[in-house]
C-alpha cells in the first residue's frame, strides 16, 4: 500500500511499555515521516492537508504466534500469498506457522522452501518435533533450527510424555521455544464442547476438563525437571487450566485461541460453524476466567489459531468436518468490542496480548512505530461493515465465522507491502 496521511490529532501507541497519546503524524507513501511538530512542517511542504482522525488509532502490527498452513504452495483453501495478503489486510507484521502440513515440516528441504519467499510480513516457521507429527520418533531438532526453525512444536495435541521428556533430555533445542499443546486426544473422546449444561443443552458430545487438565499439570512437572527448555503452552481453555497456570510453581508463556474470548458455548446457535474448533469452546465461565487470566498476565498472548477449509469440508456436519475457523480480518474488530469496550482495557493491555506479548512468545523483536518505517496499522473502532466470502476473496478458505453480520471496528490500512515473491 501506498498510502499518505497527515493527522493533527491521532491516538497514536509507539510500543511496548509506552500509553496512548494523542498526536500528530504524517505518513507519505506508507511511511511514518514525522510525529510531532515536524509533523506540521512537512506537511506544509509536501502540501498534504489534515484529515480528520476521529477515534482512529495508529499502533504497531498485529502478531499471530501460531496458525496453520497445510498446502502452502497449492493449498485450494490458502497458500503462503493468500496468507500474505490477508494477514496484511487484517494488519499483521508477523506469522507463526505450525508444522502440520501436506509434507510435514520436519525435514530442512521444508523449512528451506518456505524462507524463500520474501515478504514484508516476517513469517517464522516451528519445525516438528517429531517425525511426521506422530510422536514416535525425534525429528533432527538442531537440524531444523539452524536452517530457519523459530522453535519446536507438533500438532494440537500432546504427544507421548516419554517422547516430550527424551527431546527435553537431548536439549538441542537449546533457548529456542517449545510449544506443545496440553491436549490429550484420548481423553477428549471425540467431545465437541466443553462439559456444561449448555453442551448437554445444545446436544454435543461433551470433552471433559480432565483431557485438558491432565496432560498441562505433566507438562508443568516435565518442565520442573527442565526448567532450561524454554516451554510454551498452546491454547489454554478451561478455567481450571488457567488456576493451575496461576498456582503453578514453574512459569511457561502460554496462549489463548482469541474465539475462545468472545465465544463460549452458551452463545451460538447449533447450526453456527465457531462449535468446530480446537480446542473445545468452553462455558461462559471458562470465557471469564480466560480474560481475566489475560488481564492478570497469568496467560501470554492471544493466538489466531487459523486453520482454513475450503466449502467440501465446512459443508460437511460439525461433528464430521475438519476442526478450525479462518479469519484475521474480524480478530482486532471482535476483540476490541470484548476486552475494550465490554471488559474495559486499556489499549496498551490489549496491544500488549496480540502485538508484544506474542513477539515475546516467538523470541522475536516487537513491533514499533519509528520514523521512516511502514511497519504501522491504522484502526477505526467505529468504522461499521460486514464480512462476507463474497468480498475481496483473497483465499477459497470458507470456514470463516460471522458471516453475513454487522461488525464494528476495522484495520483500514497498514503500510506492509500488500505482496510476496519467491526468488528466482
Amino acid at each position: 500500500m501506498t498510502s499518505s496521511y497527515f493527522f493533527e490529532d491521532i491516538q497514536i501507541l509507539e510500543k511496548s511499555g509506552s500509553s496512548i497519546k494523542r498526536e500528530t503524524v504524517l505518513i507519505k507513501d506508507g511511511m511514518i515521516k514525522a510525529i510531532g511538530s515536524k509533523a506540521f512542517q512537512n506537511a506544509e511542504l509536501l502540501e498534504i492537508k489534515p484529515q480528520k482522525a476521529k477515534n482512529m488509532l495508529l499502533a504497531p502490527c498485529l502478531v499471530d504466534p501460531h496458525s496453520f498452513l497445510e498446502s502452502p504452495f497449492n493449498g485450494k483453501e490458502e497458500n503462503i500469498y493468500s496468507l500474505i495478503e490477508k494477514a496484511t489486510l487484517s494488519g499483521y507484521g508477523q506469522l507463526g506457522i505450525l508444522p502440520r502440513a501436506d509434507l510435514w515440516r520436519d525435514q530442512i528441504e521444508l523449512i528451506i522452501a518456505l524462507k524463500t519467499i520474501k515478504s514484508e510480513v516476517s513469517i517464522h516457521l516451528w519445525g516438528g518435533f517429531s517425525l511426521d507429527g506422530k510422536g514416535i520418533m525425534l525429528s533432527k531438532h538442531a537440524e531444523l533450527l539452524q536452517n530457519g526453525a523459530i522453535g519446536l512444536s507438533d500438532d494440537d495435541f500432546m504427544p507421548p510424555i516419554e517422547l516430550l521428556k527424551q527431546g527435553f533430555s537431548a536439549g538441542e533445542m537449546r533457548k529456542s521455544p517449545v510449544l506443545i499443546a496440553p491436549r490429550d486426544k484420548s481423553l477428549q473422546a471425540g467431545g465437541m464442547s466443553r462439559q456444561s449444561v449448555d453442551t448437554l443443552r445444545a446436544g454435543w458430545p461433551p470433552d471433559p476438563v480432565e483431557s485438558e487438565i491432565i496432560p498441562l499439570i505433566q507438562l508443568l512437572e516435565l518442565h520442573k525437571q527442565y526448567p532450561e527448555i524454554a516451554l510454551r503452552l498452546m491454547n489454554i481453555s478451561t478455567a481450571e487450566g488457567v488456576s493451575i497456570l496461576k498456582n503453578a510453581s514453574s512459569s511457561s508463556m502460554s496462549t489463548i485461541f482469541w474465539w475462545h474470548l468472545v465465544n463460549d458455548n452458551s452463545s451460538l446457535s447449533p447450526s453456527d460453524i465457531g462449535w468446530s474448533v480446537t480446542p473445545s469452546l468452553g462455558s461462559p465461565r471458562d470465557r471469564a476466567s480466560l480474560i481475566k487470566g489475560l488481564e492478570d498476565n497469568v496467560l501470554t498472548a492471544i493466538s489466531v489459531h487459523s486453520t482454513p477449509t475450503d466449502d467440501s469440508e465446512t459443508k460437511l456436519p460439525s461433528n464430521k468436518r475438519k476442526k478450525g475457523i479462518s479469519c484475521y480480518n474480524i480478530v482486532l474488530p471482535l476483540l476490541w468490542d470484548q476486552l475494550v469496550r465490554k471488559s474495559g482495557w486499556g489499549v496498551e493491555k490489549l496491544w500488549e496480548k496480540i502485538s508484544f506479548g506474542p513477539s515475546k512468545f516467538l523470541n522475536q523483536a516487537e513491533e514499533k512505530l519509528i520514523l521512516n518505517s511502514n511497519r504501522w496499522l491504522l484502526f477505526d473502532p467505529d468504522k461499521e461493515w460486514y464480512q462476507s466470502n463474497e468480498e475481496q476473496p483473497l483465499t477459497t478458505a470458507t470456514n470463516q465465522p460471522i458471516k453475513d453480520k454487522k461488525i464494528v471496528g476495522k484495520v483500514v490500512d497498514c503500510g506492509l507491502i500488500n505482496q510476496a515473491f519467491q526468488d528466482d
